[in-house]
C-alpha cells in the first residue's frame, strides 16, 4: 500500500477531492457509518445463521453507498451511480415486518447482551443512532437535503433492534450468561 501522507496535517478529501478538516461534520458522519459497519461485521463473523449474515452484509453495502453520498458535496451527489432510496428503505421495512412475525417485542426496556451476536448487533444499532444524530445536524446546517437518508437510518436502527431480539429467540448461539 502506498501512503499518500495527505492526511498527516489533519485534513481529508471528500469524494470530489475537496479538502476538509478530519473533524468536519461530513467525515464525522460517514466515519460513524464506517464504525457501525465494522461493529456489524463482528456480528456477521460471529453468527452461525445465514439469514443474519446476509441481512448484515446487505446493510454493510448500504452503509458504503450512504457513506459515499455523505462524502460528496451536494453538486457531486447527483453524479453518484448509487444512492440510498425507496428500495433500500422498503427492504428494511419488510425485514422489520418479517422478523416481527417470529418475535414479540414487549414494552419493557431491553438490556443488550443475551447473546454475543445480539449484543454486537445492538452495538451496531447504537452507532447507527449516533450517525443519525450527525446526519440530522448535517440537515440542520444545510449540508444534506435528501429525506431518504434520515428515513433509512431511522428504519435501519429499528430493524437492527428487531434483528437482535430475533437472534436472541431463534438462533442457538453463544450465550453471554
Amino acid at each position: 500500500m502506498k501512503f499518500s501522507k495527505k492526511g498527516d496535517g489533519g485534513e481529508t478529501s471528500l469524494l470530489g477531492g475537496q479538502r476538509v478538516p478530519k473533524y468536519d461534520l461530513r467525515p464525522e458522519t460517514y466515519g460513524t457509518l464506517d464504525e457501525a459497519s465494522s461493529a456489524l461485521g463482528v456480528a456477521k463473523a460471529l453468527t452461525v445463521d445465514k439469514k443474519i449474515s446476509d441481512i448484515l452484509f446487505d446493510v454493510q453495502k448500504d452503509l458504503l453507498v450512504l457513506g459515499a453520498e455523505l462524502a460528496a458535496l451536494p453538486g457531486d451527489v447527483e453524479n453518484l451511480a448509487n444512492r440510498i432510496g425507496a428500495s433500500q428503505i422498503n427492504r428494511v421495512e419488510k425485514l422489520i415486518d418479517d422478523l416481527q412475525q417470529d418475535v414479540m417485542l414487549g414494552r419493557e426496556f431491553i438490556y443488550p447482551g443475551k447473546t454475543l451476536v445480539s449484543a454486537q448487533i445492538d452495538l451496531g444499532r447504537t452507532i447507527i443512532r449516533r450517525a443519525e444524530r450527525r446526519a440530522a445536524e448535517m440537515k440542520a446546517k444545510g449540508l444534506i437535503s435528501r429525506p431518504e437518508i434520515h428515513s433509512y437510518l431511522n428504519r435501519l436502527a429499528d430493524m437492527l433492534f428487531t434483528l437482535a431480539r430475533w437472534e436472541e429467540t431463534t438462533t442457538p448461539g453463544i450465550r453471554a450468561f
